[in-house]
């Protein structure tokens, strides 16, 4: 058992020896993209909501909250 938790920990250092990280500018842009579609979706996801609770409101309620 203690052998193959010592291989564990020798496999995963040599694989992450391997890794290919990002440079610093690249983390910033990939960020930034990130950041920027979550607000669009945000908001894409928002208006959605909106136009719903809105048809719902006025099948149930008529038009009077």
């Amino acid at each position: 058992m203690k052998e193959k938790i010592i291989n564990f920990f020798v496999d995963t250092y040599r694989e992450m020896r391997k890794v290919s990280w990002p440079k610093k500018q690249e983390l910033k842009d990939s960020t930034l993209i990130v950041v920027i579609t979550m607000i669009i979706f945000s908001g894409f996801v928002w208006l959605i909501d909106k136009g719903i609770s809105e048809i719902l409101v006025q099948i149930f309620f008529g038009g009077n909250k």
